[in-house]
């Protein structure tokens, strides 16, 4: 059963999500044209979030995830997504197949 400070937290959380996502629709939406900066700022921001995904996995996922991160990017560099993402998970089973984790 969840107390009532966990159901205040996700609540919270939800409202502050709400909150920030309608914020920066009615921010963009005031403006007759997107500044240079905030543009570059709005572009930058996938790279943030996938980094900020894919960097403590990197870091705290143990030897075989840190491997596998490492050969994904470099086949990323020469083929499609679909296929790196194949062979990165082709990978990583076998490689715990083989070492046991």
């Amino acid at each position: 059963m969840m107390d009532i400070t966990f159901s205040l937290t996700i609540l919270a959380a939800a409202l502050a999500t709400f909150a920030t996502r309608t914020g920066g629709y009615l921010l963009i939406k005031s403006m007759k044209t997107i500044p240079p900066r905030m543009e570059a700022a709005l572009n930058a921001v996938p790279a943030a979030v996938l980094t900020a995904l894919v960097a403590p996995s990197f870091v705290y996922g143990g030897i075989d995830v840190t491997i596998t991160l490492i050969l994904a990017l470099l086949i990323g560099l020469r083929a499609p997504t679909l296929t790196m993402l194949v062979m990165a998970w082709a990978f990583v089973v076998a490689l715990r197949q083989m070492t046991g984790y």
